[in-house]
């Protein structure tokens, strides 16, 4: 709530002479308030009771939130709410889009004057400028959690967000003359012909024997596991029980934005830390193939148990973004698009899915809840929806014997 004055205060003079003098209010949870004066002489204490309005009135038009330009109030919001309560990435990612998806539009406006039609031109322009449907949903979502805590708050009159929708997904890409496919068409997998020429241009080795790229063995471990790239750059090698077959998932690796206190810094950092969620610390547990590619690791670099697998050149955590760079080169060298490293966490659950077909023919296949705890997604709607590319063909000739 808003302070505010009851009235401009009441004065009198007691028995002894003196003058006293009361201002009430109430403060930011409503409560009734008192402030007191007093002085010899009246003009004196009329001078303190008027300094003292005019300190509160400018005071409460300060802390108006209502009056100061959407890009000020979001930035403090942001820094007060969120900073402390997000993770790292997230909080860059929230502060990105305030930055190029709102604050260049109603960035200016005062906050209560902000309307349910700006917002919805907001909306419109993103989708006429060419912003991918998930960009504008961020900032939608980035406006509603702001907007509904202001109102919460008191802060404003009304939502002007309660009301606007995001723009149904089909409806936004047909206005930018875009197909709309279910999620599971648009899953990035490798084809088996593919995987052949990333693996044999990937262990290439030059004429002394030393390989021309450094720890390619890591994706292909990260093709047998499922494991994130951020997981596996976070993985040490006492991590890894070789006899039972595991890794223990302890920590994850991801590049932050540097700041200066809460300022941001146009530089990068890494940054060791705990995994995306409590159903990613986990045991994954290891295949043939993936043991050799530990192995492949460790025989190119290996620095003792407390060392991370994948070191880079001074022995700490490898930034991911390294790791993703070396593959671009791979993937230029053979002529390939470039596909993230993700996409070998998208084959896995595709492949286990699906089936692997056996040497007698029969196909062997995981259920998607088993999937999912491998991946150590927290519901198997997850693993489903965006992470498995649907197999089409497996459909020929089940309508055969169904003649209707």
């Amino acid at each position: 709530m808003k302070r505010e004055l009851l009235d401009n205060g009441n004065i009198w003079q007691k028995s002894d002479g003196r003058w006293i003098g009361m201002v009430r209010y109430k403060d930011e949870f409503g409560v009734a308030q008192r402030k007191s004066f007093s002085s010899k002489k009246k003009k004196t204490l009329q001078a303190k009771m008027t300094e003292y309005v005019k300190n509160f009135n400018e005071q409460v038009a300060n802390s108006d939130e209502a009056r100061k330009p959407l890009k000020e109030s979001m930035k403090n919001w942001l820094r007060v709410y969120k900073y402390p309560e997000v993770e790292r990435t997230t909080y860059d990612r929230y502060e990105c889009t305030a930055e190029h998806q709102i604050y260049p539009y109603i960035g200016n406006k005062p906050v209560g004057d902000v309307t349910p039609a700006d917002i919805k031109k907001l909306l419109t322009k993103h989708m006429n400028n060419g912003y991918a449907f998930t960009t504008s949903k961020k900032a939608y979502s980035l406006l509603k959690m702001f907007f509904k805590q202001l109102f919460q708050e008191g802060a404003i009159p009304s939502n002007p967000i309660a009301m606007i929708d995001m723009t149904k997904k089909d409806n936004y890409l047909a206005a930018q003359n875009k197909e709309s496919k279910p999620q599971c068409d648009l899953v990035v997998v490798f084809t088996d012909e593919e995987l052949e020429k990333i693996k044999e241009e990937a262990f290439k080795k030059f004429a002394n024997g030393k390989p021309v790229y450094q720890q390619a063995a890591a994706y292909f471990l990260m093709l047998n596991t499922g494991l994130r790239a951020g997981e596996l750059c976070g993985i040490i090698n006492s991590d890894i029980d070789l006899e039972h077959r595991v890794i223990h998932l302890q920590r994850g690796v991801k590049e932050v934005h540097v700041r200066d206190g809460l300022e941001y810094v146009p530089k990068l950092e890494v940054k060791v830390g705990k995994l995306k969620s409590k159903t990613s610390k986990r045991d994954v547990p290891l295949n043939d193939n993936a043991i050799e590619m530990i192995q492949k690791l460790r025989e190119e670099v290996y620095l003792g148990e407390d060392a991370p697998l994948i070191p880079d050149e001074n022995g700490n955590f490898t930034n991911p973004r390294n790791m993703r760079n070396r593959f671009y080169r791979i993937l230029d060298a053979i002529g390939l698009p470039h596909k993230g490293l993700h996409t070998f966490r998208h084959t896995f659950a595709t492949r286990l899915i699906n089936g692997i077909t056996q040497p007698d023919g029969s196909v062997k296949a995981l259920s998607v809840k088993q999937v999912a705890e491998l991946l150590g997604h927290t519901t198997s709607e997850i693993t489903e929806i965006y992470y498995v590319k649907r197999d089409t063909t497996r459909l020929a000739g089940l309508t055969d014997n169904f003649n209707l």
